[in-house]
Parts: structure tokens; C-alpha cells; sequence
């Protein structure tokens, strides 16, 4: 690698001088063809797969999660080839962009996609795709899709996106690169996917007793919420602001983050006070929590949560684990006794008709205070390897974020070898 000297104009930064900037619509062969507009069907071999805006996931791949087919007759014309790369035209989504891989099986694009097929003799696909991942390009995603109300981008204004262009040789070279850091990155995505499998096989088998942790064998008691929990009504009368909502992902969050804006009321007095190491159930529909979300507050001393909550707190600490119980709730355990009362209670208002008695009065299956705690460790240390890898994908993440910014600008070269 070498640093550039020769440079010019590019926007708000600079670029080398030997690079052309070229729009998007003259590096092309097939210049903004929307897809078929057709409703999707249960997915079958006998039928291709359909891609839409909600089938890319955050990182640009095809993904397998809901997928679905198209039953459309006039679908060939529609199905994506080699090369071939869409582009997100409405919506929150608008700029996401696929890069076809051959791998991902026959696919057909759909309508609130705009295709686009390079002239690879001007620009690789690649690199075409790699440049849809820098802030430039969102920059300019952002300015562009606002001009009209809803967030938007035609295939015209697609066209005219211009594209700073290294000679093809580079291109390739830059391409390698960014490729080798997405083949680690994705090697770690997969094994964070497969340690999160293996927690939960970990909680269904370690907290319903299906598998025992060596040196344990007592057998497991019958218990009421109420025996081992106590209600929190504690109210808020020194005034805290802190107002925290459950997210089924990410536990307590404050409503100001979640919510991107105030959503309490301005007074607080009768909201309750709930304390680090406490726990609330909030039974209002959660995504990924059919029958509510119960979590421990961490991350915060103090916070306040609607009186909608029910909150409760350990009676006593030498005979009942709190972080098996908050494993527990985690793994969804009480999901059973809360539909069965769920549903005699119906809804109210929209929100599931749960009384904190007939909430109290659910029963658990337990063991022993010390099989508790060590079941606890032993999800816990799970839980720390993955948060590591995590912490270690996101590290990725913007090392390859800083090799986009300095090949992709060309304020780093590289070293090219003749083809």
C-alpha cells in the first residue's frame, strides 16, 4: 500500500487524479429496471424465490428467514443473473442494495427494487457494491431520497449517483481486500449464530431440569411466584426522569432511546420506583415475546416504569438466585401459565388482561438454592463468550469501515500486479 499525493476534488474530500467520476447510469448495461409486482406466495421448489427489500438483511446478504416464492407466469424477465445488483427504492430501507449471488438460487426481484447490470469493462460489480457501503453513498442516499416527503429514489435519480472510478485493475485488487474482511467477518456472524443455538439448548435443557450439571441430583419443588417473589408498588416520589420500557432484545432501555423521543407523561409521581436487580413483566405484546417480556433492571440504580408494569423483587437472596431467574424469564419459562391466564383474562385496552394475583399465583419448578446458582454460571459464562464475540464482529466491522474509507477514496493505493 501506498499513500496518494496527486488528488482531486470529490465532493467534500479529495481523490487520485488518475480515478474518473463517472454517474452510475453510464457505467451500465441495464440502467434501472423496477421488478414484478406480484404478491408472494409460500415458498416451493416448484416455484422461484422472491426477493424483496425485507428478504436483504443489514449486511446486504439474502436471507432465509421468511422466505417466500412467486407464482407469476411473467416472472422470467424478473429473475436476477450474475452480476446483477438492486438497489431499495422507498421506505425506511431506501439505499440498501443486494449484490446477486449465484449461490442464493434462482431470485426474482420485486417491485420496490430497481436492478442494475454494469459494464464490467468501466466497473465491477463489486466495487459498485462495496461503494454502496461507504457514508458518501448514504450521505448522498439520505439528501437525495428527502426532496419529496416520503424517503424515495427512482431509477433516473439512482442513474445520475456519481462514482469516483480507480482503472479496473484497482478495482479488482480493492475488491479482493474488502472480500478477504467479509469472509472473517462473516466466519465470526456464524459463529456468534451458532453459540446463541447452543445457549438456548443450554436454557431448555439446564432450567426445566431435562439436563442436570454433574454432582446434582435432588429433586426439583414446585413453587409459587409469590413464594419466592414479592410485589414492587413502590411509587416515585423523589421525582426520578428516568423512564424505562422493555425491549424484548435488548432488556430495559430507556423510552428516550427506544422510542426516539418522550413518550411519558410529565408527571411522574405515580409511576413506580423500581430498583437495579429488580425485576418487571410488561404485558403489552413484545416482538419475540408473544406473551410479554419479564426482565431484571441492570443497567441502572434507579428507573421508572408505568404502574401497566407488574414489578417484583426477591424475597430472599440466600434461597432464590436471581440470575437463574433471570435466565429463566429469558428463556421464555413462564410463557405457558401466562397464555393459559391470558387467555381466561381476555384484553383490556389492548394490552393482555394479566392481574398481578393470578401473575403471583403462576407455579415453577425449581431446584435446590446451589444447583440454582450453578446453572446460573454456567449460563452466564455463555453469555460472556458470545457478548465477546460480539464485541469482536463489531471491532470488524469498523476496521473494514476504515479500509473502505481509504481504498474507496483512493487515499490509499494498492500495490498492483499485471494481469
Amino acid at each position: 500500500m501506498a499513500a496518494t499525493k496527486n488528488t482531486k476534488a470529490f465532493y467534500n474530500t479529495e481523490i487520485p487524479s488518475d480515478w474518473v467520476i463517472k454517474k452510475l447510469g453510464d457505467c451500465c448495461m441495464v440502467k434501472g429496471e423496477y421488478g414484478i409486482n406480484a404478491p408472494a406466495v409460500e415458498f416451493s421448489e416448484d416455484l422461484p424465490a422472491y426477493l424483496r427489500i425485507t428478504d436483504i438483511d443489514d449486511s446486504g446478504n439474502y436471507s432465509l428467514d421468511k422466505k417466500a416464492s412467486v407464482g407469476d407466469s411473467n416472472y422470467e424477465q424478473f429473475v436476477l443473473n450474475n452480476g446483477d445488483i438492486v438497489f431499495a427504492r422507498t421506505g425506511a430501507t431506501v439505499g440498501k442494495t443486494y449484490l446477486y449471488k449465484p449461490t442464493d438460487g434462482i431470485l426474482v426481484f420485486a417491485g420496490f427494487l430497481i436492478r442494475f447490470r454494469t459494464n464490467e469493462k468501466l466497473l465491477t460489480p463489486q466495487h459498485l457494491k462495496y461503494f454502496t457501503e461507504t457514508k458518501h453513498y448514504w450521505d448522498w442516499v439520505k439528501t437525495v431520497s428527502m426532496r419529496s416527503g416520503q424517503p424515495g429514489i427512482n431509477a433516473e435519480e439512482y442513474a445520475s449517483l456519481k462514482i469516483p472510478l480507480p482503472p479496473l485493475p484497482e478495482q479488482k485488487a480493492i475488491a479482493r481486500v474488502l472480500s478477504t474482511a467479509d469472509a472473517v467477518n462473516h466466519t465470526t456472524e456464524k459463529l456468534i449464530a451458532q453459540k446463541e443455538l447452543r445457549k438456548k439448548w443450554l436454557m431448555q435443557q439446564l432450567l426445566t431440569g431435562k439436563k442436570r450439571l454433574k454432582g446434582f441430583d435432588g429433586e426439583w419443588k414446585e413453587k409459587k411466584l409469590s413464594d419466592l417473589f414479592e410485589r414492587v408498588t413502590r411509587k416515585n416520589d423523589e421525582g426520578n426522569t428516568n423512564v424505562v420500557t422493555i425491549s424484548a432484545q435488548r432488556g430495559f432501555v430507556r423510552q428516550t432511546d427506544f422510542f426516539n423521543k418522550t413518550v411519558a407523561s410529565e408527571i411522574l409521581d405515580n409511576y413506580f420506583l423500581v430498583k437495579k436487580g429488580e425485576f418487571c413483566y410488561n404485558k403489552s405484546y413484545s416482538n419475540g415475546y408473544p406473551w410479554g417480556a419479564t426482565k431484571r433492571l441492570n443497567d441502572f440504580d434507579k428507573a421508572v416504569v408505568t404502574t401497566l408494569y407488574i414489578c417484583f423483587g426477591i424475597k430472599d437472596e440466600k434461597k432464590t438466585n436471581p440470575e437463574f431467574f433471570e435466565q429463566y424469564f429469558e428463556a421464555n419459562l413462564l410463557d405457558k401459565g401466562l397464555t393459559k391466564i391470558a387467555h381466561e383474562g381476555g384484553r383490556a385496552h389492548g394490552l393482555l388482561n394479566v392481574t398481578p394475583s393470578d401473575f403471583f399465583s403462576l407455579k415453577v419448578t425449581i431446584p435446590s438454592y446451589k444447583e440454582q446458582t450453578a446453572i446460573a454460571q454456567v449460563l452466564q459464562a455463555a453469555d460472556k463468550e458470545i457478548s465477546l464475540l460480539k464485541a469482536k464482529a463489531e471491532k470488524l466491522r469498523e476496521q473494514k469501515k476504515g479500509l473502505m474509507q481509504q481504498l474507496l477514496t483512493g487515499k490509499v493505493r494498492l500495490k498492483i500486479n499485471k494481469e
